[in-house]
């Protein structure tokens, strides 16, 4: 049963300090009823790795899992499986077998067949709560401070409430958050003697009674904000401002005299958060989601208004004259046909694509929706087109869509927007951010007189159209771009009073004076949080710069400020000044004439602290640490010196005391500081990251020797680094990154076994690399090594090396073998090999690699086959770019024996291929084929192509003589065609008919030329 608290019980344990400080990686999936092996591993590595992956391969994506996670202890939870087929979990487990022993998964489910599909050791069944716990939950949420003695007859009507509850977590907290804000006996009476109570599941819809009461006794102008919800997916994390503006944009909010409708909202959103409709998401704090059963009422209260269409078309609404809402989550092809019914419904208010879990492949959206659907929806108030990345063009009926609110094209390819546009005159939220070939707005935005967001993010805007100011409701401006043009300049900032957010100011240097500075009225802008503040790189000095910088004093509510290419020689008092308490990051780019930094040591909360480009600092000292403190940059977590082409000297703080500054320094970079002389600070207690490049005379092994606890070491750009530093690396040491160091050798007497990572770039006296010395690597790459030649092992051991997990050895032209024997890496996942002479691939590949999943070889011109045993039997992915002689021999390739293969790129350009492929060349179990760049190509080979009875997708691409599919047409199990730079191809199938068109029509999605074709 649904809300009894499993995901509560697992958040417990999961934010438990004690149990996090046990594992190494730690991460929360929700995974809800379509069960996506994609999607849930790669919110695993996005987690793991602390950033956002844009691999499109589900295969890729575990390799690199299994990277991650080998021999780390981990913990994940699982939440809301409803997967019951075993394959599917098999799929989605494989790289969690390369953790550590001790590593754990908890999974939360509503069926116990799901525990058993997964072959969990230990099952826990959640009760339903004692009765006086289920007291103690009501009253933290019914009363202030849980103190139920002061309402002693609202104490006995709890009660006999909380029985009617059933032990059900969900259901108290909903009544508890209900009840809160009653005091009235008689409210509390109505609740307990409801007839919801006595209700039928059937009657009800299966939704609980609690929560019916609670919808019904919500205000009545929560209600419509709530059943507007129901345009989400189950578990679809949304995010609070965004839900907002949707509310706003269909009429649910209303301003009075002393707040604004974004500040309604936010007290609405706050509102059913406190009553349990919402809650804050486990993968991104930042995000919100509903519970199942939640979600459950809201398709219950909003009916047939409105209209969710699902990937799992069993779980869509079905679309009716009364709906009014109509939602999304976007698929990678987009046809009109998916939308077509939409024609017959004209009185829509809410048209909107919702994020995939796939956010990072390719969105295609047929043109035709745009531009046939689009004019008939003539009464939407939100239409999001938001994420498809090659729309490139808005029509021009969308000027046509006079009740337009909302207007999302974020993350497009547009390059310009209709001038109709600008008679949107209702127009509240326009979101442009993303839509990187952007380059101008529309001349007449200031008609746009009920604007209030204008979000331009990303764009590459150059000019700002005239008399912005007039837009007075405008509270979002992410970017203003000052000209010399009447109406352009930056006195039209200062007209919008009510900006707050994200603020960037462009092109300074056409503010010719401190008093037109003054127009911005920057100081009055309490709610901006994040201020960035730009002179043109190429512009002259006016010598008015500082005074200019001192009139855009900015309100000490900021929490980010950014100056970049300012001119003055110094900066005003306010920056750094101690009244800005609150903020976090500062970053100080390019402010060449500076004779001095300011005195930031003074800011009590900053946490980023970046200065770059700063070319007349000679030494950092007294005015950087300040002379009244004690400790400086008590807060610090990231410092970043960047092209500071003369500084020369870093005095350290008192050197008697040196540790009381930078307690919290995490992460140091130092970058092209060419003249930087003697040592670095020495006691950086909490020092993970360091980051030394183009820095030739800096001495910082004394800060190596004394880090205890560094884990990740890049240094780059050191020609004079012969070898580490001869009393090692520390211990902790996880992650070694050279660049550029052009003398340096490996000294196999010390020791590296500590190392998990090795990346090597243009190490030009590298001739070999021994693998005893890094017996536990698991990830090494080696690029640009202009003399390596090869991997060795200096004593002929059969050790295994068993942590390695991934090879890549890219643009060595040298490079040209591999231990004699072959290599030894029982656990490899990934080989990439790019360029060099390499004539042979690894001995014994079939046996010495039996776990290699992913194969990359790219220019490698001299290897003219597999090796004998041919490869691994679980070979998943391969690709094969521009290897001509291999390509001559693709007949003698085995790959029938790769039975698990599934995604096969081959890229060539001999001339000699004319059909492909050769039958018996390819497995059956292929399911992603690319065929690229063959000159000669002229049809597909039927004896070969109608083989693979398990593709789903085919690529050919820059093939200018491809003419033809193969007689027979294409496997009935193909889904996807992409064909892009075909010409002939192309103009036979632009007619939509005929003997080649017929071949592919029953192909579900086609894309020419990054055109879907309907």
């Amino acid at each position: 049963m649904g809300g009894m608290g499993k995901t509560t019980l697992a958040q417990v344990v999961y934010n438990d300090k004690d149990v996090r400080e046990h594992f190494n990686l730690t991460t929360w999936v929700c995974v809800s009823e379509e069960f996506d092996p994609f999607r849930v591993t790669k919110t695993i590595l996005d987690a793991v790795t602390s950033s956002t992956s844009n691999i499109e391969d589900l295969n890729q994506l575990q390799l690199q899992l299994k990277e991650k996670l080998n021999g780390k202890k981990f913990l994940f939870v699982l939440d809301d499986v409803w997967n019951k087929n075993y394959n599917d979990w098999e799929i989605l487990s494989s790289p969690f077998k390369f953790g550590a022993q001790g590593s754990r998964i908890i999974v939360t489910t509503r069926d116990d067949e799901v525990a058993s599909v997964m072959r969990a050791f230990a099952t826990h069944p959640v009760k339903k709560l004692p009765e006086q716990d289920c007291w103690s939950l009501f009253a933290r949420h019914a009363f202030h401070d849980a103190n139920s003695s002061a309402h002693l007859e609202l104490q006995e009507l709890g009660q006999k409430i909380v029985k009617k509850c059933q032990g059900l977590p969900l259901a108290i907290k909903a009544i508890g958050g209900l009840l809160r804000f009653k005091v009235d006996v008689r409210e509390w009476e109505k609740v307990l003697c409801s007839e919801l109570w006595e209700l039928s599941s059937h009657e009800t819809n299966n939704i609980l009674p609690a929560l019916r009461l609670s919808y019904r006794y919500l205000p009545s102008y929560l209600r419509p904000c709530f059943a507007y919800c129901s345009i989400f997916p189950k578990d679809h994390a949304f995010k609070k401002e965004q839900l907002i503006l949707l509310w706003m944009a269909e009429g649910f909010l209303h301003a009075t005299e002393n707040r604004t409708m974004e500040q309604i909202g936010d007290d609405y959103f706050g509102t059913l958060l406190s009553r349990s409709f919402f809650q804050r998401s486990n993968e991104d704090e930042s995000r919100f989601v509903m519970h199942d059963l939640i979600n459950d009422l809201a398709n219950f209260v909003s009916g047939e208004f409105t209209c969710r269409l699902e990937v799992d078309h069993d779980r869509s609404h079905k679309i009716s004259d009364k709906t009014r809402h109509f939602s999304y989550v976007r698929s990678q092809f987009e046809t009109y046909s998916r939308f077509e019914a939409l024609n017959e419904f004209k009185l829509l208010r809410t048209y909107i694509a919702l994020e995939s879990s796939r956010m990072f492949i390719p969105h295609y959206l047929s043109k035709k929706v745009p531009r046939d659907l689009l004019p008939m929806l003539r009464t939407l108030r939100v239409l999001s087109l938001s994420h498809y990345r090659y729309m490139t063009e808005l029509p021009a009926s969308i000027g046509k869509l006079k009740h337009l609110r909302y207007l999302d094209v974020s993350d497009t390819r547009l390059t310009r927007l209709p001038d109709c546009l600008c008679k949107l005159c209702n127009l509240q939220t326009l979101n442009l951010s993303g839509c990187i070939n952007l380059i101008a707005l529309p001349r007449d935005m200031e008609k746009l007189i009920g604007l209030r967001h204008l979000d331009i993010t990303g764009t590459v805007i150059k000019e700002m159209p005239e008399n912005l100011g007039k837009l007075k409701c405008l509270q979002t401006l992410t970017k203003f771009i000052i000209s010399q043009r009447s109406g352009c300049c930056i006195g039209e900032l200062g007209k919008l009073a009510n900006l707050w957010g994200t603020l960037s100011i462009l092109e300074l240097q056409n503010v010719k004076s401190p008093i037109v500075a003054l127009a911005a009225n920057l100081r009055d802008k309490k709610n901006l949080e994040e201020l960035t503040l730009e002179w043109n790189a190429t512009a002259k000095t006016s010598g008015s710069e500082g005074t200019i910088l001192e009139s855009l004093q900015p309100h000490t509510n900021l929490k980010s400020l950014t100056i970049q290419h300012y001119r003055g020689e110094n900066f005003p008092n306010w920056i750094a000044n101690q009244s800005f308490s609150k903020i976090t990051s500062l970053h100080l780019k390019n402010c060449e004439y500076c004779r001095s930094l300011p005195p930031v040591w003074q800011i009590p909360s900053l946490q980023t602290l970046s200065i770059i480009g700063f070319d007349r600092i000679i030494t950092v000292g007294p005015e950087f640490y300040g002379t009244g403190s004690s400790s400086p940059f008590e807060a610090l977590k990231v410092l970043r010196f960047e092209n500071m082409l003369n500084w020369e000297k870093w005095c350290p703080f008192r050197v008697e005391n040196e540790g009381a500054a930078f307690p919290h320094l995490g992460e140091l970079c130092i970058i092209n500081c060419p003249k930087l002389t003697g040592s670095l600070p020495v006691h950086l207690p909490s020092l993970a990251k360091i980051v030394i490049s183009e820095c030739h005379q800096l001495v910082a092994e004394r800060l190596l020797s004394s880090n205890s606890c560094l884990q990740e070491l890049e240094i780059c750009d050191c020609s004079s680094l012969l070898s580490l530093p001869t009393g090692g690396l520390p211990s902790t040491l996880k992650q070694l990154v050279l660049r550029n160091c052009w003398k340096f050798e490996v000294a196999a007497h010390i020791d590296h076994s500590f190392l998990e990572e090795l990346c090597l770039y243009c190490c030009d006296s590298l001739e070999y690399f021994p693998l005893d010395v890094i017996p536990n690597v698991k990830r090494i790459r080696i690029k640009e090594c202009r003399n390596f030649k090869s991997l060795a092992v200096l004593e002929q051991s059969e050790h295994d090396l068993v942590a390695l997990s991934s090879i890549e050895i890219v643009d060595c032209p040298k490079f040209g073998s591999f231990p004699e024997g072959g290599l030894r890496g029982p656990n490899l996942t990934s080989c990439l090999l790019v360029g060099g002479c390499l004539r042979s691939l690894p001995e014994k590949m079939h046996t010495l690699l039996s776990s290699l999943t992913v194969l990359v070889i790219s220019n490698c011109q001299e290897i003219e086959s597999f090796p004998e045993g041919g490869l691994p039997s679980n070979l998943e992915t391969l690709h094969i770019r521009n290897c001509e002689k291999l390509a001559a021999n693709r007949m003698g390739w085995g790959l029938q024996n790769c039975s698990s293969l599934a995604f096969f790129v081959f890229e060539s350009k001999s001339e000699n291929v004319v059909s492909f492929p050769e039958a018996s060349l390819l497995p059956a179990s292929l399911t992603n084929l690319h065929i690229i760049g063959f000159p000669n190509l002229k049809s597909l080979d039927k004896n070969g192509i109608q083989y693979l009875t398990s593709l789903k997708f085919l690529r050919i691409s820059d093939c200018p003589k491809l003419k033809s599919m193969s007689e027979e047409g294409l496997p009935p199990s193909i889904s996807f065609l992409l064909i892009r730079n075909c010409p002939l191809l192309n103009k036979q199938w632009q007619k939509r008919k005929g003997k080649e068109w017929r071949k592919i029509a029953h192909v579900p999605y086609k894309l020419l030329d990054l055109d879907i074709m309907d």
